[in-house]
């Protein structure tokens, strides 16, 4: 890319304030975060509900970005870099994305639908990748913004573009058909997902057959409400020489008639008519949305008139997509992102941003293979790799392929391998330690042995974090909040469970103001692992004030005895406005300073110079319950009537906080300076309809150990408390209440999921184990299991134990591995 600034004045409908017009930008961005940035950077300031990025034009300017789109400058910048004013900065996005788009003339394939967009986006690129020079979505970049990012990495060696368009509600679709502009439409897979967004089904497919409105070709699966939706379609939007090309299991007028699909040796074999005649093809999937997923690819290389050999050589090598960034302990305290399956440019940029925001340790190492399909000459190709890496910060790259060895004279402190068999080879000479280490490469390079080798080795129950449900849940919360009210999170008990250092970096990357923890050493864990954000600590003991004052963290004063010991401490060290955080007991009755002692508080503190209010905060007791919605009513008021006070008689203007979770969303008028986020960033919601725009956080899994079928009469487990009264297949799972599983679940109580089908604990809950029936399921040993997530939640193992959704969190061991993704 290379566009001059001036020339997109009239493309915005932008008013000019600036400096020079005479600029060349080669780079767009809307993230103020990214290492990336630079003074050739175009930088859109989106601003929405939960953040504004004209808060940090300031700072830009100060890392070298001198072209802003914004809706506002701030005060005193107008004449410190080239501004492009206009009423909407993401419409702007989106309008020099299309602007974009037009200056390229090739196919297009844009795909929606409910399900499957991007697995059928990847298994096309993969398939026809042998032939076209391929410019697509980066992992499932689909929205109103991810489009415009895709759209604007064209360049001018790609002969062939697929993108995937997502959707969540009406008149959303037009917009994205602006920017791809396909000239062959797929529709996959439509199902339930973003159902509340629309009135019925039938208006959800509506608005995602917009995005076919100008093509020459629309590709889909025959079903009654989608022939009568895409007929309404066709006549309102008339397209000369328009194709519809249908295909279906039960309707033999569609174009492509699944005549037959046979399961054999975890394979499908697919007999399939077209154009009167029959042909076979075998995938390496048994399971109905692959085989789904796999005919709508098989629709597009018939489009293409690929010869049926080609067609059947290519698709039996179809490999399950990896859709996700994860975060994994690796060896010698090094953390390991796990990008092992794609090695193209625009997903090495988004990995990369993905590192700098989850690194561990100062020292970031990048892994790196050949990358194809960037569209760029090698030359070009690893100049801009060796730009990225140089702009990334990163400390060493270890390169592995013929070709960006052969560039090795690019990159500073890079060693290079021939292929993964050599690295691996030489991988003790290597010395890992101490590092946040991406790997990243083509699937051909096999870097899943790389990942194997350099993982810390533990047992086989997990604990994934869904990285991107986090954000999705602080954002729904932020959404609720003020645009001047901050935010704390709380980060205690190990983030409740899920893990605190790598959420807590998260958190910080989404600029919240304040984390709370319970005990002193959660906050040094989290100052040690490079955490800047202030950190108040809700419960400290006196004897951890010293290491409080060292590692800067912020204590809650809740008695005068607590206090009178901080503040000799904090004489002794000669220490001047040190933030402390006041609690009040209006009604919990656990922590705080009671009405009857402000007097005495007020005393101590007027006219003290070694420490500062920074907050003065209470806790609601039954901000969850609105039968007792008085109460919370009563608490309020008294935290009011006291936090005057000490603001009046002491002069002073704290922050004041009393909200918790429940409390953002059933109590918005006591939102004061700041709230306290806890169990709903998790995905956890007392309130069953706010639960359904909440995320699942955490899936615990295991695998099955070992498959036994026992007769009748026969009993597992200590004290028989399971007796088989007919032939009964038992499973054996990793898996007890030393990793947090309460005994409780046991005896026919709870259950687990495998193959997607209930299998029900039986007998007692070891210490490391858990036995489950499964006669009913047809699975084997290794087979994956979920103790919960999706299904069961925690709130359904919760109320099944007559406890709550913090203590089936809390209790998961930290012998537990914790796999962070995205």
């Amino acid at each position: 890319m290379s566009i001059n600034l001036k020339s997109l004045i009239p493309v915005l409908n932008a008013e000019w304030i600036g400096l020079n017009t005479d600029i060349f930008i080669d780079h767009v961005s809307i993230d103020s975060r990214s290492l990336q940035n630079g003074s050739q950077t175009l930088f859109f300031a989106l601003s929405g509900a939960n953040n504004d990025a004209h808060l940090y034009i300031s700072e830009l300017i100060q890392k070298g970005v001198q072209n802003f789109v914004v809706q506002y400058i701030p005060d005193n910048y107008k004449e410190k870099a080239n501004f492009l004013v206009v009423e909407d900065t993401l419409k702007a996005l989106q309008g020099f994305a299309a602007y974009y788009r037009n200056l390229f003339d090739f196919p297009v394939i844009g795909l929606t639908g409910s399900n499957g967009k991007t697995i059928v986006k990847e298994w096309l690129n993969f398939l026809l990748s042998p032939d076209y020079n391929i410019i697509r979505s980066p992992k499932s970049y689909n929205s109103q913004v991810g489009v415009p990012l895709s759209v604007i990495a064209i360049n001018e060696k790609h002969n062939l573009g697929i993108f995937e368009a997502g959707i969540s509600t009406v008149n959303e679709m037009s917009n994205l058909e602006k920017i791809i502009k396909p000239n062959i439409g797929v529709l996959t897979n439509i199902g339930s997902a973003h159902d509340e967004g629309f009135l019925n089904l039938e208006q959800k497919i509506n608005e995602k057959l917009q995005l076919f409105k100008n093509s020459k070709v629309i590709i889909y699966q025959k079903n009654e409400i989608v022939d009568f939706c895409l007929s309404a379609f066709l006549d309102q939007n008339q397209v000369k020489e328009r194709v519809v090309f249908s295909w279906s299991f039960t309707d033999k007028t569609a174009d492509v008639f699944i005549l037959k699909k046979e399961n054999i040796n975890e394979k499908t074999s697919i007999q399939y008519q077209y154009k009167n005649e029959s042909f076979e093809l075998e995938i390496p999937f048994q399971d109905s949305a692959s085989i789904e997923n796999a005919i709508s690819c098989l629709m597009v290389l018939l489009c293409f008139k690929y010869d049926p050999a080609i067609i059947q050589n290519r698709m039996q090598m179809l490999y399950p997509v990896e859709m996700r960034l994860e975060v994994k302990n690796g060896i010698n305290n090094c953390s390991i992102i796990d990008d092992s399956y794609s090695s193209d440019f625009q997903s090495l940029k988004i990995a990369l941003d993905f590192l700098e925001s989850q690194k561990k340790n100062a020292s970031k190492t990048v892994i790196l293979s050949d990358i194809f399909q960037s569209g760029f000459s090698n030359e070009e190709l690893y100049s801009k790799v060796a730009q990225l890496i140089t702009d990334n910060n990163i400390n060493r790259v270890i390169g592995i392929g013929s070709t960006i060895s052969s560039f090795k004279i690019k990159f500073s402190n890079a060693v290079m391998f021939e292929n993964t068999a050599d690295f691996i080879a030489n991988f003790d000479s290597l010395n890992f330690a101490n590092e946040t280490i991406l790997i990243k490469g083509a699937r051909s390079f096999q870097f899943e042995e790389i990942v194997t080798l350099m993982e810390e080795k533990t047992h086989e129950t997990i604990l994934e974090i869904n990285l991107d449900s986090i954000s999705h849940n602080l954002n729904f919360f932020k959404s609720k909040l003020k645009p001047e009210t901050k935010i704390m999170v709380m980060v205690k008990a190990f983030s409740y469970g899920n893990g605190g250092l790598e959420i807590a970096k998260l958190l910080e990357h989404h600029n919240v103001d304040y984390l709370g923890v319970a005990f002193a050493d959660e906050g040094i864990s989290l100052k040690n692992g490079g955490i800047k954000l202030p950190i108040m600590v809700l419960n400290p003991e006196s004897t951890s004030f010293p290491s409080i004052i060292q590692y800067q963290l912020e204590p809650e004063i809740y008695s005068i005895k607590g206090l009178n010991a901080f503040l000799k401490i904090a004489r002794e060290k000669n220490l001047k406005d040190f933030p402390v955080h006041i609690k009040l007991d209006t009604g919990m009755h656990r922590l705080g300073f009671e009405e009857n002692t402000i007097d005495e508080l007020i005393a101590a503190l007027k006219g003290n110079t070694t420490v500062r209010i920074q907050s003065v905060l209470s806790h609601l007791a039954t901000s969850d319950d609105m039968n007792h919605y008085e109460f919370v009513l009563s608490q309020i008021r008294l935290f009011e009537k006291l936090s005057s006070k000490l603001i009046t008689e002491l002069e002073i203007n704290p922050i004041r906080h009393i909200l918790n979770t429940s409390g953002i969303s059933n109590f918005p008028d006591a939102q004061y300076n700041m709230v306290r986020l806890g169990i709903g960033l998790y995905g956890v919601s007392n309130d069953p309809a706010e639960q359904k725009y909440l995320e699942n956080v955490g899936t615990l899994k295991s695998v099955i150990s070992q498959i036994r079928t026992i007769p009748a009469g026969d009993s597992v487990g200590y004290g028989r408390r399971f007796m088989a009264g007919q032939q009964t297949k038992i499973a054996t799972i990793p898996i007890g209440y030393a990793d947090g599983i309460s005994r409780l679940w046991g005896n026919e109580v709870g259950y687990v999921l495998i193959k997607n089908k209930r299998a029900s604990i039986v007998g007692s809950i070891c210490m490391d184990m858990l036995m489950v029936n499964v006669t009913e399921i047809d699975c084997k040993e290794g087979d994956s299991v979920v103790i919960f997530g999706e299904n069961p939640t925690v709130t359904e193992i919760a109320d099944a134990l007559k406890t709550i959704p913090y203590e089936i969190l809390a209790s998961i061991s930290q012998r537990v591995k914790r796999v962070f993704f995205r």
